[in-house]
């Protein structure tokens, strides 16, 4: 229940309102003075502040570290990525086949709107283009698995790409004098499901067949 005290009667609501009105009205201002001194806020712009730590953190040479490590990080990541993950070196040969075949999801047409492909068409790539070279997949840090991938490029006579999943391929074409690649983020490996390596792929009719040697075989 609501109490007739705390009621509030229209009449007065209006002169409460009138009564703010005149308080905050500069013609009813008073002056109630000072209580202590008044200082100016003085807050320092960030932009010159950040300015300054920049022009201490020069004059002081931690910028030109700063500077130096991060290239230092930027070259070595570049020179060197990351090794691919989850792979190790050949413990139990393993030869398996590979259909690279794909389900195209949208059907393909030509600039007439003729239809070439249709939506859910198994294309196997095989079909139009074939693997010229074999695929040489090897750990570079494994100076013996490095060894292994040189003798087999030259039994296929160089027609094979050697491929890191680890090391330097910087190094590795500077040393031997070879192009090499880098499974970046393991890419390769992953869609064709090796999980040992060395590892050679190679066509057979419309399938790879990928072998993950043993070290020394």
């Amino acid at each position: 229940m609501e109490s007739s005290e705390l009621r509030v009667k229209p009449w007065a609501a209006t002169i409460m309102l009138a009564g703010l009105a005149l308080l905050v009205s500069p013609a009813w201002a008073l002056d109630l003075g000072r209580v202590g001194p008044v200082y100016p806020v003085a807050e320092p712009d960030l932009l010159e502040l950040i300015q300054s730590r920049l022009q201490q953190k020069q004059n002081s040479g931690e910028l030109a570290r700063i500077e130096r490590d991060f290239r230092d990080r930027s070259r070595r990541s570049i020179e060197s990525p990351q090794p691919v993950a989850g792979l190790v070196r050949t413990r139990t040969p393993r030869t398996y086949h590979f259909d690279p075949s794909v389900s195209i999801p949208e059907t393909l047409r030509d600039h007439e709107g003729k239809v070439l492909v249709a939506a859910g068409t198994r294309v196997n790539p095989l079909d139009f283009v074939s693997l010229s070279n074999h695929l040489i997949f090897f750990d570079a840090r494994d100076s013996a698995q490095a060894q292994q991938a040189l003798a087999l490029r030259r039994h296929y006579q160089n027609r094979a790409h050697l491929i890191l999943t680890g090391g330097s391929y910087i190094d590795f074409m500077k040393r031997f004098d070879v192009r090499v690649y880098f499974d970046q983020q393991g890419l390769l490996v992953r869609r064709l499901g090796i999980r040992q390596v060395p590892a050679l792929v190679t066509q057979e009719g419309k399938r790879l067949r990928i072998d993950e040697l043993k070290v020394g075989s």
